[in-house]
């Protein structure tokens, strides 16, 4: 999902590289990225079919199956041991180079129910059945370029062994649309079957200038959580209300007072957002239905907002229910994960390597204070299972005389989840395997 706020790139590289953990020697960045470049040379050709394969064919989330067996077959050629079906459809590679830290690398491997309307040459046209209904999916958040770089990051590695020392844990993640595919990885033994990272990284293609990347400190996304409030009022005749009890005009106060939640009881220095997104309820004009049934979203970033927003939205449907003498509601938490929090110090030496490797004007780091994305992300659940240092990176995607054209023309920027998004995939590759493998000769270098 998209996280980074488009402000960002502007902001001005602020901290030098910290030093490197004591079995590390000094890395030479602008010698590594040299290195990085001379193999994406010899490999890009194959990453660029891979990408426009895996462009026309998107799965959505926990039906990956042909996704996740493409991955799992170029992962074995390269030489790692590969394990399928983690988490229903997640894949597992691991690659050990002698004694060193234990580092995850992560891409997502879901698309979107959604068709494409880019105009590409190779624009999917590939249609899944969802619902029980034959539907258009689409790579529209751009994990498509996630899942090229990844693979070209493993086979860079490799080519690059002599320079790093550890355990590479490369995991394909399923479901992250759903906020549900990290969640079935953990609790299918991702850090008890497979070794516990030290350090874990993950990357996003955003809206931003192709090739630029973006490292946030601290909260890169927000939290999100997904619930479903169900009214039980008594049916009646339209034209007696007396003689019924109207859950559309409970939903319809809810819908008002719940967000008083964010006007009145939340810190207004901080970032919370409750969305009613679907109002359910009747078939007919003239008749007043049992039930009405909504459907949220609450973005947050502080683990206290989170809660108060939980909590704000329980007491607000039970209360409309009681001023309607209606019995208790439904209050459902169907799903959620907490905000991606990039460690501070680590996200300052790694930008100050990426700095160096590829120019102050292809590298922001954005500090703690600055606010990160509204949007969401799960890869959160994977640090918060127990991973110490992590960071998220943005890197960007569109191509620059387009945002020039749309800028000058007052048009829009097609975002992630737009029918029209379509990143550079060279640019956009490259840079995600060039930030990817100097992050991890930035912890793992010898």
């Amino acid at each position: 999902m998209p996280w980074f706020a488009k402000p960002a790139m502007g902001l001005a590289l602020a901290a030098a590289a910290l030093p490197h953990a004591a079995h590390a020697a000094p890395l030479d960045p602008a010698a590594a990225r040299g290195a990085i470049d001379a193999q994406l040379d010899k490999i890009y050709p194959a990453l660029d079919a891979l990408y426009k394969d895996i462009h026309q064919h998107p799965e959505v989330g926990f039906q990956e199956t042909r996704t996740a067996a493409l991955l799992a077959a170029r992962m074995r050629q390269i030489g790692f041991t590969v394990t399928e079906h983690v988490g229903q459809t997640g894949v597992v590679a691991v690659y050990r180079n002698g004694d060193g830290p234990v580092v995850l690398v992560r891409t997502e491997l879901d698309g979107l129910p959604l068709e494409e309307k880019t105009g590409l040459p190779y624009a999917s046209h590939y249609q899944q059945t969802i619902d029980g209904k034959l539907t258009p999916t689409d790579h529209a958040c751009g994990h498509d370029s996630h899942m090229a770089w990844w693979v070209g990051t493993a086979q860079t590695l490799l080519a690059m062994k002599d320079k790093w020392h550890g355990t590479l844990v490369f995991i394909g993640q399923p479901a992250e649309e759903k906020v549900g595919g990290a969640k079935a990885m953990l609790a299918d033994g991702l850090f008890t079957r497979f070794p516990k990272p030290d350090y874990a990284f993950a990357a996003h293609v955003t809206p931003d200038v192709a090739g630029h990347v973006v490292i946030k400190q601290g909260a890169v996304s927000s939290a999100a959580d997904a619930v479903v409030v169900t009214f039980h009022g008594l049916g009646a005749h339209g034209s007696m209300p007396d003689k019924g009890i109207d859950p559309i005009v409970m939903g319809a106060h809810f819908v008002d007072d719940v967000q008083t939640e964010i006007s009145r009881q939340k810190d207004p220095q901080k970032f919370g957002v409750i969305t009613v997104g679907a109002f359910n309820a009747g078939y007919a004009p003239n008749i007043i239905p049992d039930t009405a049934v909504l459907k949220l979203t609450l973005r947050s970033y502080d683990a206290d907002v989170r809660q108060l927003l939980l909590d704000g939205v329980g007491t607000t449907a039970r209360a409309v229910a009681t001023m309607a003498r209606a019995s208790a509601p439904d209050v459902e938490h169907t799903e959620g994960t907490a905000s991606v929090i990039n460690d501070p110090a680590l996200s300052a030496k790694l930008a100050g390597v990426l700095k160096t490797a590829l120019g102050d004007s292809r590298v922001a780091l954005v500090p703690v204070a600055m606010p990160g994305g509204t949007a969401s992300e799960d890869y959160s659940e994977f640090v918060n299972a127990g991973v110490s240092q992590s960071v998220f990176f943005g890197v960007g995607g569109s191509d620059p005389a387009m945002l020039a054209r749309l800028k000058a023309e007052g048009k829009p920027v097609p975002v992630n989840h737009s029918p029209f998004f379509a990143p550079q995939p060279e640019p956009a590759i490259r840079a995600g395997v060039e930030t990817l493998v100097l992050a991890v000769l930035g912890v793992a270098g010898n």
